[in-house]
């Protein structure tokens, strides 16, 4: 038997690999499953636009994901009869102030440094490729290998793949504690009941570090970050944005994006807020979102807004996602994903499956499994202690 906990997009699609080849999976959300970050996001897949300073060690996990999810969304329709609205328009990412302007340029040449596919276009480039842009727009990078899909729909459709496949689902259910026993995994405890168990994964997103059970140094260290979002109608024969576009935002919203769905939804979000599993909509968050998306894309301002949401992204440590195996026998983890969780799902579900199913740690995982924080731990006590024996000690 193996037991999921979690039933995100990371935890499906593993259980849909695992099912799919005839394993006992058992998944248990706490709430309903495709739903939480999942259903929160905004389903964009822009490893490039993305990439960070500090975060090259990603990029190729990101990019090898990112090339992953046409034959996904493939699958996906094959088996669900879901189409995910899977969109390669590209991605736009746009300046106003000068500013804005200097910043955006540096940020091309890093990305051009980092061997990364990208267009300088002017402001009137831009407004030809999206002509209900800012008049205010002075540049903009385009992206055209990164795509996007709605992740709603793909939710939807790894649940019903997952169940096809023969998994077993357990949603609104808590697991109160994960059993070890001489080091290694048992299984779990539901309540009263305890569902013995080979392997554990945790894919519990922004709650993974909170069940009970494991020691301190299996436990993965990720926290909640809140998003807040919302959704505004386009009208059905007049699209006023095709590509993902991306502005300038200020200290709640770092950048705005909007992401355009052929449904006529267009999302916009997020804010980046330190406040634990508070998902509260406040009236400055909303006011934030939209004067900034507002001033790349004034078009917006008479159109209905339809819906508005917080989500948690399941944040680690050093913003990367943890995956694989774990010290502890029959433990693994596929958490952490932060803004990421929609485009790491292919990558994720086949590394992680096929660690569980051959024992084998796919190379590029290697870098992003929980042993690094203890790893680096030991490198700062080192660094620590030839710092304090090089200080003259005075008698």
């Amino acid at each position: 038997m193996i037991v999921i906990i979690g039933g995100g997009i990371c935890g499906l699609g593993i259980g849909w690999r695992l099912a799919k080849a005839g394993r006992d999976v058992t998944l248990i959300d706490r709430g309903e499953a495709a739903m939480a970050a999942t259903w929160a996001a905004a389903g964009m897949l822009a490893p490039q636009a993305e990439a960070e300073h500090a975060e090259e060690a990603l990029l190729p996990l990101a990019m090898e994901s990112c090339r992953m999810w046409q034959s996904f969304s493939d699958e996906l329709r094959r088996c669900s009869g879901i189409d995910v609205d899977y969109r390669t328009e590209g991605t736009l990412v746009v300046a106003l102030v000068r500013d804005d302007f200097e910043m955006l340029e540096h940020r091309f040449t890093y990305l051009r440094d980092l061997g990364l596919n990208l267009e300088w276009l002017s402001g009137d480039e831009a407004r030809q490729k999206e002509p209900y842009l800012s008049r205010g727009v002075s540049g903009a990078l385009f992206s055209p290998e990164d795509h996007q899909v709605d992740n709603r729909l793909v939710g939807s459709a790894l649940k019903a793949c997952y169940i096809e496949a023969g998994g077993h689902l357990r949603e609104n259910t808590s697991v109160d504690e994960i059993l070890t026993n001489s080091g290694r995994v048992t299984g779990v405890r539901v309540g009263d009941q305890e569902i013995k168990a080979e392997v554990v994964v945790v894919a519990a997103g922004a709650w993974s570090r909170n069940i009970a059970g494991l020691p301190p140094e299996a436990s993965p260290p990720v926290r909640p970050l809140k998003g807040q979002m919302v959704a505004i109608q386009m009208p059905e024969a007049a699209h006023i944005l095709q590509h993902v576009l991306w502005g300038p935002g200020n200290s709640i919203v770092p950048s705005i994006y909007l992401a355009p769905k052929s449904d006529g939804r267009l999302i916009i979000g997020a804010t980046v807020e330190e406040m634990g599993f508070d998902t509260s909509l406040t009236a400055g968050g909303m006011l934030e979102i939209l004067r900034s998306a507002w001033e790349v894309l004034p078009g917006i301002y008479d159109l209905p807004l339809v819906e508005s949401w917080a989500g948690l992204r399941p944040a680690s440590r050093d913003d990367a996602p943890i995956l694989g195996p774990t010290e502890m026998d029959g433990l693994v983890m596929a958490t952490g994903h932060h803004r990421n969780g929609i485009l790491l799902a292919p990558i994720t579900a086949d590394t992680v499956s096929d660690y569980i199913l051959t024992g084998n740690v796919a190379d590029i995982m290697r870098p992003f499994m929980l042993d690094r924080f203890s790893k680096s731990l030991t490198a700062a006590g080192h660094h620590a202690m030839i710092y304090q024996e090089s200080v003259p000690v005075k008698a």
